[in-house]
């Protein structure tokens, strides 16, 4: 067993704080690392709902999530430089609704803050399907497609996630709702009898889903940490012209 220091990494504070990685072999290629700070406070939370991280299968996602989202594996900038120009119009958008901070990592996971279109027909930066959408006040028809701007966008996706959160009385399960459906993540709640993201068997992508929101906050927090050059992720990348003009 090898017992590993990793300073400074805290995703809510600017204060560095030692952190305690205890490592045990599980595969070729593959550690399981329990995180713990050394003053006993945890550090790991989407929207001020704690994950277990004394969980050796949370800790592995977690880790797994990481390790997906750093320099090595992406070899790109573009997401931290797009936060950086997109963040100033989603976050006070979240404030007003009362929506968690945390949410804003959302359109990084869902769509890499790009206005791509998804196989099943989800658009914009929210990834909306054209009905939802719809449902949620935005305008799809006669070549108008209110999906593709970030204000009335991140408006939309502030009320289905209020709703959501309404529904489910959790941040962690409403974002999963917002991966999966809600009807989805309801027949899962009733058939394991478990409300505990973290302790629930979902599919693999909702399951890794907050875990990657979680690897995402970290990564954009700290970009140096985990390989991202600090002046290229702030100026050499800048998000789309097209899509700020437009928005």
């Amino acid at each position: 067993m090898l017992l590993v220091i990793i300073s400074g990494f805290n995703i809510y504070g600017t204060t560095s704080v030692p952190i305690v990685a205890k490592t045990t072999k599980l595969s070729p290629g593959i550690s399981k690392f329990v995180f713990k700070n050394t003053d006993g406070a945890n550090d790991y939370s989407f929207a001020n709902e704690a994950l277990p991280v004394n969980d050796a299968s949370v800790n592995l996602r977690l880790k797994r999530s990481l390790l997906k989202h750093n320099y090595r594996h992406v070899q790109s900038t573009i997401l931290q430089s797009k936060a950086d120009k997109l963040f100033p119009i989603i976050e006070p958008i979240l404030k007003a609704y009362g929506i968690p901070d945390d949410f804003k990592y959302i359109p990084l996971v869902e769509s890499g803050l790009c206005e791509g279109t998804s196989i099943k027909g989800a658009k914009g930066l929210w990834q909306f399907m054209p009905g939802t959408a719809r449902t949620y006040g935005l305008r799809v028809r006669n070549g108008i497609d209110e999906r593709l701007n970030v204000r009335k966008s991140t408006i939309a996706a502030c009320k289905y996630i209020k709703e959501l959160y309404g529904e489910f009385n959790s941040w962690t399960l409403a974002a999963a709702a917002y991966n999966n459906g809600s009807i989805k993540l309801e027949k899962a709640i009733n058939r394991q009898n478990e409300d505990n993201y973290f302790r629930m068997h979902l599919n693999r992508e909702t399951g890794a889903y907050v875990y990657n929101l979680i690897a995402m906050k970290a990564i954009i927090s700290h970009p140096q940490k985990y390989g991202y050059d600090y002046y290229k992720v702030r100026y050499f990348n800048p998000a789309s012209p097209e899509l700020l003009a437009a928005n």
